[in-house]
């Protein structure tokens, strides 16, 4: 079979690898879809925390299982997808039921080789049936449940404000849950296109953008004054953090999907006083996975919303670095296996 291996940052090379054979406990599956997310366009890029080259790419996947061992709920040719973080079982996080944050975690695409790759071998423990999704919907429900999860993590109530950071993939994902736990969702980001996807696509209640307001000021026109009580990142860039800690309510929660390599900072006595809450999320749960396909079920999300560039598996080692590039519009590339 074909793979297509990041051989070191700014390098693809396609290779010839063997076909997975089953093995006890794993599951084959031959890919039809594998979406593009932020962590490979950055360990293309260099600067992917947690990351060692060679490395096949490829954590957002969606195919056809044609081989399975231990998993007697699914059969062969039945349309799948799987979450992609591989735990141990037995850390203090498993045990306490936080597989997305296993001390010995491997994350397909990350720790270990991924799915840029026509066949791939996964733990049967970790499929996801397709419900009759689209496959290209079922490459969408891992990255969308980063940001359910998120929103988890945060316990958004109805009726409250929730300021969502970077319209990214996982951000704009991030705020379409917390719109259906109820929030009232405010999108900041720098990219004026973006936060016009968030309005017309998304329904987002109010944008600002970064580059043209005084946020601090449009936060308090919009929350009557409160700021607030929830703020999400979800871009992973260290200014952004850091100033978004000045964006939180009095008794707010500030949570971290977004990842960089850098120390955050922050007043203490600003922090304090309003006895804040900082956190961050992980991965996601199979909890979360279930949430986004029922969510997708319902039409509460529309995962091709998202898509806007497609390509096929013989094209991304040409096409891959111009997603880096923000005047693409690129919201979320699909590589199409069909």
């Amino acid at each position: 079979m074909r793979v297509l291996a990041c051989q070191e940052p700014g390098k693809f090379v396609y290779k010839t690898a063997a076909e997975p054979v089953l093995e006890k406990g794993q599951a084959i599956i031959k890919i039809k879809r594998i979406g593009i997310c932020g962590t490979d366009l950055h360990a293309f890029e260099g600067t992917q925390p947690f990351f060692s080259y060679p490395r096949i790419l490829g954590h957002e996947l969606a195919g056809e299982l044609i081989a399975v061992d231990g998993a007697p709920d699914f059969k062969v040719g039945e349309s799948v997808s799987f979450i992609p973080y591989f735990n141990c079982g037995k850390c203090v996080a498993c045990r306490n039921q936080k597989p997305n944050c296993c001390a010995a975690i491997q994350v397909f695409g990350v720790h270990i080789d991924g799915g840029m790759a026509e066949y791939v071998s996964v733990p049967s423990y970790a499929l996801l049936h397709g419900n009759q999704l689209s496959f290209d919907a079922l490459a969408l429900v891992e990255p969308l449940a980063i940001g359910a999860h998120g929103v988890r993590r945060a316990q958004v109530t109805p009726g409250e404000f929730v300021l969502v950071i970077g319209a990214g993939p996982i951000g704009l994902g991030t705020m379409e849950f917390a719109r259906i736990a109820g929030a009232k969702v405010i999108a900041l980001d720098i990219n004026e296109n973006r936060l016009a996807f968030c309005k017309e696509r998304l329904k987002v209640d109010y944008t600002i953008n970064a580059l043209e307001a005084d946020v601090t000021e449009e936060l308090k026109k919009i929350t009557n004054g409160d700021m607030p009580t929830v703020v999400i990142d979800a871009t992973g860039n260290l200014k952004a953090i850091n100033n978004a800690f000045q964006y939180m309510a009095h008794g707010a929660r500030f949570v971290l999907i977004g990842l960089q390599k850098g120390d955050i900072s922050f007043n203490h006595p600003e922090f304090h006083k309003r006895e804040a809450t900082l956190m961050s999320s992980r991965n996601a749960t199979r909890e979360d996975f279930e949430h986004v396909i029922k969510a997708m079920e319902n039409n509460e999300v529309d995962p091709t919303t998202y898509i806007t560039h497609r390509v096929k598996f013989d094209e991304v080692k040409d096409q891959f670095h111009t997603w880096l590039n923000p005047e693409n519009g690129v919201i979320k590339a699909v590589v199409d296996l069909d």
